[in-house]
This record gives C-alpha cells, sequence and structure tokens, in this order.
C-alpha cells in the first residue's frame, strides 16, 4: 500500500455508510479549517471558532448551492485526536447528501484517508504511542464487556504507564554503567554492582503481563465450540438452549441435522462461535455422510468439543482437541459426573462454567492488577525483551561496556512495543487493520 501521510488534509467518514439521523465525516490536516470555510456560509464564524467548539450552518457548493445543513466540531491544532487541524462534520445521515459531502471535500483539496490513517497521524504526532494505538482497533474489534474493559485500559495509558516505569529503571541501570565509562582507569571509582533484584522484579511484571495474553485473545476473538455426539444425543437441544434461540430442529428422529448449524453467543462473557453437528454414526446416506465429514473437520478445527453421550452409549473419542464429556437426558436415567437435561435444564449451569473453565485453563485469569495484553506483536516483543534480561543476569561479569551494550538492546525492545523505536512496514501493517475514519 502507498506509504502514510502526515499533515495533508484528509477526510473519511466516521460513522457506517448507511441511513442514519446522522453522520460524521472527519477531517484533519494542515490549514483544513481555512479550507472548509471556503465552502461555509458563515465562514469568518468558523475561521475565528476557538478549539473545542461548534458552528452551525451550511455547506454550499462552487455555485453556491447549499450542499447540507451541517454542525462542525473545530479542533485547533494539538487539541484534535490526530493533534492537527481538525474539523468533524456532523451531517444528515443521507447517502446522496454524503456522496455531495465528499466531492465537495475533494473539490477543494482535501483527499479521502486510508484505513488507519487517522489514528497513524495521533501516533506520529505523539497523541497516543503505539500501545494506545493498537489498543483503538482492538476496542472496536472486541466481542466482549471484559475484551472493551482490557482494551479501553490500555487506550486510557495503562500499558504505557507500566512500562515507562520499566524504562525509567533501565535507564537508570545504564546511566550506572555509563558514569563507569566515563571515567578513566585510574581514577578511584566503586565496581558496579548488578541490580539483581531490581530486575528480577522487572522479569516478574513481564511475565505477569505475558500470562495475561491467552486470556486477552479469548476474550476479544472469542472460542470455537463443536457439540458433537450420536445422533439423538441431545445435540440440537442443548444447542438452542446455549443460543438462547430456537435455531436447531429438533426430533426423535435420528439423523435430522445433516449438516452444521452455527450462531454466536456469548458464555460468561466469552463471545462463542457455536456449532450443532450432524451425528457421528455410519450412514450409507451420501448426504449424511457428507454432513458427519464436515462435523469431524469442525471438530479438528475447534477449541473445544462438548461430547454428548446418551443413556446407554460408551466414549468414544478419536480427536485430540480438548473435549467436555457430558452424559445428556439425565432426566432419563441419572448417571455420575457432568450429567446434564436440557428438558429441566439440569447440570447446564455446571456444564457453562465447566466450559468457561476449560477455554480459560492455563491463561492467567486473575484479577491481579496486571494490564492483559491482547496483541501477538506486544507479546513477542515482551517475551523478548524477558529473554534479554535474563541473559543479562546470567553474564555480570562482562565488562562495563558489554553490559552498557546489553542494556541498550533492552531498552530498544522495549522502544519497539511503545513504538519509540520501530519501521514504516511495522506501521503500515499495523494501521492497515483500521478501519477507514480510525
Amino acid at each position: 500500500m502507498d506509504a502514510y501521510t502526515t499533515n495533508e488534509p484528509i477526510y473519511a467518514l466516521a460513522t457506517p455508510y448507511a441511513p442514519s439521523a446522522i453522520a460524521i465525516v472527519r477531517t484533519s490536516g494542515d490549514g483544513v479549517i481555512n479550507l472548509i470555510a471556503n465552502v461555509f456560509s458563515r465562514k469568518e464564524k468558523l475561521i475565528k471558532a476557538k478549539s473545542n467548539t461548534l458552528v452551525h450552518g451550511c455547506l454550499v457548493d462552487q455555485a453556491g448551492d447549499s450542499v447540507d445543513e451541517v454542525v462542525l466540531a473545530v479542533y485547533r491544532e494539538g487539541h484534535g485526536y490526530t493533534g492537527e487541524e481538525a474539523i468533524e462534520i456532523n451531517a444528515h445521515g443521507s447517502l446522496t447528501g454524503l456522496k455531495r459531502i465528499f466531492s465537495l471535500l475533494e473539490s477543494i483539496g482535501i483527499k479521502q484517508a486510508k484505513k488507519g490513517e487517522f489514528t497513524y497521524r495521533a501516533f506520529m504526532h505523539g497523541r497516543l504511542d503505539l500501545t494506545q494505538a493498537e489498543a483503538v482497533e482492538e476496542l472496536i474489534s472486541s466481542k466482549s464487556v471484559r475484551g472493551q474493559a482490557s482494551a479501553l485500559e490500555r487506550l486510557e495509558g495503562g500499558l504505557k504507564s507500566r512500562l515507562l516505569k520499566i524504562k525509567s529503571s533501565l535507564v537508570e541501570m545504564l546511566a550506572s554503567l555509563e558514569v563507569q565509562l566515563d571515567y578513566a582507569e585510574d581514577e578511584i571509582l566503586e565496581d558496579w554492582v548488578m541490580p539483581r533484584e531490581e530486575i528480577n522484579n522487572i522479569i516478574k511484571a513481564l511475565e505477569e503481563m505475558i500470562r495475561t495474553y491467552s486470556a486477552g485473545t479469548i476474550y476479544r476473538e472469542g472460542a470455537k465450540i463443536v457439540l458433537a455426539g450420536s445422533t439423538n444425543a441431545g445435540k440440537s437441544s442443548l444447542f438452542n438452549l446455549l443460543t438462547k434461540e430456537d435455531r436447531a430442529i429438533v426430533s426423535p428422529i435420528a439423523g435430522t441435522t445433516r449438516d452444521y448449524i452455527e450462531a454466536y453467543t456469548t458464555i460468561m462473557d466469552i463471545p462463542v462461535r457455536l456449532f450443532d453437528t450432524a451425528g457421528l454414526r455410519d450412514s450409507d446416506d451420501v448426504i449424511e455422510s457428507e454432513g458427519i465429514k464436515r462435523s469431524e473437520r469442525l471438530i479438528d478445527e475447534s477449541d473445544l468439543v462438548i461430547l454428548l453421550i446418551s443413556p446407554g452409549e460408551e466414549e468414544h473419542i478419536t480427536w485430540k482437541t480438548k473435549t467436555i464429556v457430558v452424559k445428556s437426558k439425565n432426566d432419563l436415567e441419572k448417571r455420575d459426573g457432568l450429567a446434564i437435561s436440557t428438558l429441566s435444564g439440569e447440570g447446564i449451569g455446571a456444564l457453562i462454567e465447566r466450559i468457561h473453565e476449560e477455554l480459560l485453563n492455563g491463561c492467567d485469569n486473575s484479577e491481579s492488577g496486571a494490564i492483559s495484553i491482547d496483541s501477538e506483536r506486544q507479546r513477542d516483543l515482551l517475551v523478548k525483551l524477558v529473554e534479554m534480561l535474563r541473559f543479562i543476569l546470567s553474564n555480570e561479569n562482562e565488562s562495563v561496556d558489554i553490559m552498557a551494550l546489553f542494556f541498550q538492546s533492552a531498552l530498544s525492545i522495549l522502544g519497539e512495543i511503545t513504538g519509540e523505536v520501530t519501521n514504516e512496514e511495522i506501521l503500515d501493517t499495523l494501521f492497515s487493520k483500521f478501519c477507514l475514519g480510525k
């Protein structure tokens, strides 16, 4: 993709492109207030407007005809989202009207923004660091309350502030080494002592963040769960109960579900893509056999399988995917273990808790105060930083100048996380994931 720019006037629709009561067109860049003032009915009012104020009027084309009645939110340099001069146009949500506004903006030299270009500019102008910029995209795409809250915490600077504290400590350690380098060999100076306890505390804090990654990803992206079992094991009844919808056909006739059915739901705030599959059995029916093959593929691709066992059946697992064995139809025959009845609701609460437990198994789901990490890029760099710090601890007998290089490397890794050290290719990849208008 073309490289992002800074300062050139840009625009993008910040609300969905669909008929609505209100639509917001975001603009940013050098001179954008004066440019829009030239096609605004109250030119002088807009030019003199203070930052963070609203101006009501009409956009007019070059023929003097009204394009739309609008309210303009004015942001002077250093006050808006990007840090640049900016105007947000609050217009009517007519698609025809929006097309006219887009054409008008382009006619005065304001070009359409690329995906993520507004947030890119906010990053480049120091309004956000890279962890906050990533949190913007994570906030928009979050599918759970916890995922949304976690992204919001990072956007508000929660991760940034913790990394800055770590940076401050590492800078102090490096400075103490550089003092040694500044003195001549014959000058009396105490030997540098490795701050082992402080480094171990930093490693502990970083590892707490790393452990949150798996849980953070599950709450953000969700999990894929497959209901499996023989025909008439109660899969469709459980599917309807978990989704709270009457989606799957429930019938005493074996093989009613021939293809899979899917639905989105949440289980204890975890977004779940739930699949009801064809009953697993040998079948001469071509269509049913194809449905069973698809079920088997889904099982292999899922995060969790719930295997339902009817009364009198034996447990038979032929796949490697994590599986919860559930004894169904417990109203007909009481059995030990995790047993449910979709008719009475017995055992459903216990099943939901078990699903939640299995999805988060091995994840740090504590409320210890550690900032949750959802970004794979951040996780990988945190792991790399921990490895570097452990390397420093294991090489304390190195010379002072070599040790200083090690600490500089650690600070460089930390800078990659926050965006102080980065390259255009990484930035282009990151911001291209955003939607238009962000």
